[in-house]
C-alpha cells in the first residue's frame, strides 16, 4: 500500500473512531485535514455517492473507485475489514426432538 494510501487509511479509522457509520462529509473533512493527502486522492472520495456508510462499505467504494480509474497497479487498494460474523436474528436454534415417556413403547429401552 503506498504512503497515500496509508494516510487516507488513517483519516477513515479517524473519522469512524468510536462509530458503526459515518457520512462521506465527515470523511472528506477529516481526510482533508490530513495535509500529505493530494488533492487527487480527495477527489476519489467526491466520487463516492453521498450517505452513511460503514467502514467495509466505505472502503469497498473507495477501492471500486481505484479500481475504476485503472490505479489499482500504482496507487494500491485500501485492505478491505474483515466482517465480523453474527448470528441471524430469528428463533434459537431448536433443541433435538426427544419423546415424551407417554407417547407409547421405547423399542431401544
Amino acid at each position: 500500500m503506498s504512503a497515500m494510501l496509508d494516510e487516507l487509511r488513517q483519516a477513515i479509522d479517524e473519522a469512524f473512531a468510536g462509530r458503526e457509520r459515518v457520512t462521506m462529509r465527515e470523511v472528506y473533512s477529516q481526510a482533508s485535514r490530513h495535509v500529505n493527502l493530494s488533492a487527487d486522492l480527495l477527489t476519489h472520495l467526491n466520487e463516492l455517492p453521498e450517505g452513511a456508510y460503514d467502514k467495509r462499505e466505505l472502503t469497498e467504494a473507495v477501492n471500486e473507485v481505484i479500481t475504476r480509474r485503472g490505479e489499482q497497479d500504482t496507487l494500491g487498494l485500501l485492505e478491505v475489514p474483515r466482517q465480523v460474523p453474527h448470528e441471524p436474528p430469528g428463533p434459537p436454534r431448536s433443541q433435538p426432538i426427544r419423546p415424551d415417556d407417554d407417547e407409547g413403547p421405547d423399542l431401544m429401552r
